[in-house]
């Protein structure tokens, strides 16, 4: 890393503000995308089921989290022939920053048609 910095001084500068941009778009890129969960259908050992989505910022905000993990529950019940019945969900609270990220977490049963 020492061997870079000092590579890129000791050049011209417009090397020098190409791999400044380089490195700043690729760490932003990674930063986002690092940051997003999302656990799919797990068994909550009580016969239903729970679903968590988080964003990887603050900014989607949690009603389209909540939405799909929803729609998630929703097609996973119709697959089994059942019908999606919500029995509790939660919210992460704002302000969204320093780690407190938009998370729903939904807690469901497929109960029969």
């Amino acid at each position: 890393m020492a061997i870079l910095i000092v590579a890129a001084f000791s050049s011209r500068l417009s090397r020098y503000s190409a791999m400044k941009y380089f490195l700043f778009y690729a760490v932003s890129a990674l930063a986002l995308s690092g940051c997003a969960s999302q656990s799919g259908v797990v068994p909550n050992g009580q016969g239903g089921y729970v679903i968590a989505k988080q964003a990887a910022t603050g900014f989607p905000g949690i009603g389209n989290l909540k939405t799909d993990a929803m729609t998630e529950a929703g097609q996973y019940c119709a697959a089994q022939g059942r019908e999606f019945v919500l029995t509790n969900a939660k919210e992460t609270q704002p302000p969204y920053v320093m780690g407190n990220y938009p998370r729903a977490e939904i807690e469901f049963k497929c109960a029969p048609k």
